[in-house]
């Protein structure tokens, strides 16, 4: 059996982190992983998307089909909206709520959507949704969104604590290592 996960957001948010340390969890707990990513702008607060995929056999290609994700982790709602068809039905969606801003809404071409929280909800049946980075703050550094998104999703995975631990203590380096846990276990009970 495979489990396929979907990461979205834009660029800057920690996208490509979050991946490497579901990868490096996935990994610890001794399955296969194949996994991907694709920039878009990135550096200009662009489309950012990875794929990461585990299993006893990890799979061919780390590219998830549409309808086949078993979790979506969105760090930007509408960018979890852009890619829900890509989530099975009955799958998990993480999303933090804090809107980016588009330079085409900040330059007024487009609007961005006032009924976003309803749309997230219609969109994803099971959903848990949270401002990951008003809990960054709150924890002393909002670079800790996509840690916090990570341990939202950790809840619906098939790995051990230990494993989420050691993948963490792997891919930050030493000197956030325990605010990273902090916020690791803050998504964690978001999401009981």
């Amino acid at each position: 059996m495979t489990t396929s996960i979907l990461l979205c957001g834009v660029g800057g948010q920690g996208i490509l982190l979050a991946a490497k340390v579901i990868g490096a969890a996935a990994e610890a707990a001794g399955f296969d992983v194949v996994a991907n990513e694709i920039h878009g702008m990135a550096q200009r607060g662009g489309s950012v998307r990875a794929f990461v995929k585990f299993g006893d056999d990890g799979g061919r290609s780390p590219l998830v089909l549409e309808g086949t994700a078993d979790a979506i982790a969105a760090l930007e709602p509408v960018e979890a909206l852009r890619w829900a068809h890509f989530l099975k039905p009955g799958g998990m969606a993480v999303v933090n709520t804090r809107p980016v801003v588009p330079v085409t809404v900040s330059s007024g071409m487009a609007k961005y959507p006032a009924d976003i929280d309803a749309r997230l909800s219609r969109a994803f049946p099971r959903l848990v949704a949270c401002d990951c980075e008003a809990e960054a703050l709150r924890l002393g550094n909002v670079r800790l969104s996509n840690t916090i998104l990570v341990g939202m999703l950790s809840r619906d995975l098939p790995l051990e604590d230990s494993a989420w631990r050691t993948a963490i203590g792997r891919c930050v380096k030493p000197g956030f290592l325990e605010t990273n846990l902090a916020a690791f276990d803050f998504g964690r009970t978001l999401a009981q």
